[in-house]
């Protein structure tokens, strides 16, 4: 059961199958992810720390991730209702904190364009956005 704070609405986010491959690479002792309490996800953080050598991933919390999150949502759809409904809040300026910890540089992208359905499958995968068709050509675009 999903745990709410403060009230808000419960959140549930769908993750990639990639992302879900990597969960489920982790060593396993319960059916959770993290089993336990915190201290399980911290453990596995210092470890990563140590590993790679980057004493800053122990910044990371599970809060770093839903900010983080909260910032791209809204700097891909520009739709503030959008967000505020993905993070569970009732209140939109509980969202507006999320959303302003972050400024974006311009609206710099790399074009691509396509003529075939292989390359519009290889596009996407890269995450490029289509944007139009123009004589035949697709265009696509991915923020730089």
């Amino acid at each position: 059961m999903n745990r709410r704070e403060k009230h808000g609405k419960p959140r549930m986010l769908k993750i990639s199958s990639t992302h879900m491959a990597m969960l489920s690479s982790l060593p396993r002792e319960s059916d959770r992810v993290f089993p336990g309490d915190l201290h399980v996800f911290r453990r596995y953080r210092n470890r990563m720390a140590q590993k790679h050598g980057n004493p800053r991933l122990n910044q990371i919390t599970f809060h770093t991730f839903r900010h983080w999150k909260a910032a791209m949502e809204y700097y891909r759809t520009k739709d503030i209702l959008h967000v505020m409904e993905l993070l569970g809040h009732r209140d939109i300026k509980t969202t507006l904190i999320y959303t302003q910890l972050v400024s974006f540089e311009g609206d710099n992208y790399y074009v691509k364009t396509s003529r075939m359905l292989e390359e519009d499958e290889e596009l996407l995968k890269a995450v490029f956005e289509y944007v139009t068709e123009r004589d035949g050509v697709k265009i696509y675009r991915k923020r730089k």
